[in-house]
């Protein structure tokens, strides 16, 4: 049974648009590989294999895009009650104050502020509310003060 893929409307739209560019790079990496054909030798050509390399990561990625929006199961914005995939959570610690979107795995990326269910911030978080105080594994201690 395939997994299913938590990710948010806007994700499958980032993942969609990539899938285009990777797409529309197929025919100039082609061209690539035609021209650097013509060199010759195979074996000790470092053009052909340079763009074969380059094929082989895009069609590898368009692979596992199209896989991720076969099994994409959007997050829809739960209640603001309580922390669950979607949400926006604003984290106080002292005067520091760290907001952070929670998101499935495959659409995580802590330097945007979208963190996994999966990330020890993400399952500290997940289903508190306002005002619970969490500990991270490093031991921090922050308190939810907002939850979108």
């Amino acid at each position: 049974m395939p997994k299913t893929v938590s990710i948010t409307a806007t994700g499958r739209k980032e993942l969609e648009q990539e899938l285009e560019t990777l797409k529309a790079r197929r025919p100039e990496i082609a061209e690539k590989i035609a021209i650097a054909r013509s060199y010759g030798d195979l074996s000790e050509n470092e053009d052909y294999s340079a763009a074969r390399g380059e094929q082989k990561v895009v069609e590898g990625r368009i692979l596992e895009i199209e896989d991720i929006l076969l099994h994409a199961k959007i997050i829809k914005s739960g209640a603001k009650s309580k922390v669950s995939l979607g949400s926006v959570v604003t984290l106080s610690s002292g005067k520091k104050t760290n907001t952070y979107t929670l998101v499935g795995a495959v659409e995580a990326n802590p330097l945007e502020g979208k963190v996994s269910n999966e990330s020890p911030i993400g399952k500290a978080v997940m289903g508190k509310k306002v005002g619970d105080e969490i500990t991270l594994p490093n031991g921090k201690v922050f308190k939810i003060t907002e939850i979108a």
